[in-house]
């Protein structure tokens, strides 16, 4: 069974056992997540994409670890001025791993 579920502007397509990194989530008190709303459900062939069959279902994730991601580099330059700029970004992570899938 696997499922496709949006969080961060993003879809996943995620199975029981599969290690994710997402936008940085905040868990409950016992360190799992809900990612919701998902968007499709498949079953041995059978894909479910009723959205009244889809509000009852659910995607259960514990939280493994909070990182950063890589480091990008951005540069500004213009032409003719001198004008550089050299800043960098590392995102806020969330590493999940998918416990259960409820259709």
């Amino acid at each position: 069974m696997y499922a496709v579920v949006a969080t961060g502007g993003k879809q996943y397509r995620v199975a029981v056992g599969d290690i994710l990194d997402v936008e940085r989530l905040t868990p409950a008190e016992d360190g799992s997540v809900a990612l919701r709303p998902v968007m499709l459900v498949g079953d041995d062939g059978a894909v479910t994409v009723a959205p009244d069959a889809l509000g009852a279902a659910s995607v259960r994730a514990s939280v493994v670890e909070d990182r950063k991601g890589p480091k990008i580099t951005v540069f500004m330059y213009r032409n003719k001025t001198g004008y550089r700029r050299k800043t960098g970004h590392r995102q806020p992570l969330t590493r999940l791993r998918v416990d259960e899938i409820s259709a």
